[in-house]
């Protein structure tokens, strides 16, 4: 049997370790706050704010689909392949070019 001293150990290390699992679950998820900021805010400066509208009610519907423009127009951004504010007409094409994509998948896979 485990004498009191020793129950009070393991409790102290099992709450010191509970306590280290929350500040490491704490800092990620500012990490993540933070990366969903900076990707916020640069969406912000390469779209217009149709062109953001529709990405907004994109995620809502299809939250992958707009995952993948997201990317897909951060990269152009960053790569310096945009010459100016993505438009609400481009960000159409560029929607029914993923979809059409996935159609294809989709029926290639049948």
């Amino acid at each position: 049997m485990l004498s009191d001293e020793e129950l009070d150990e393991i409790r102290q290390r099992k709450l010191a370790s509970l306590k280290e699992q929350a500040l490491e679950d704490q800092v990620r998820d500012q990490q993540v706050a933070e990366a969903q900021a900076q990707k916020e805010a640069i969406l912000r400066q390469i779209l217009t704010p149709e062109a953001r509208s529709r990405l907004s009610n994109i995620r809502m519907v299809k939250p992958q689909v707009a995952e993948q423009i997201e990317l897909q127009l951060i990269q152009l951004a960053s790569s310096g392949r945009l010459k100016a504010r993505v438009t609400d007409e481009q960000l159409k094409t560029l929607l029914q070019q993923i979809t059409g994509q996935e159609r294809e998948r989709k029926i290639s896979f049948r």
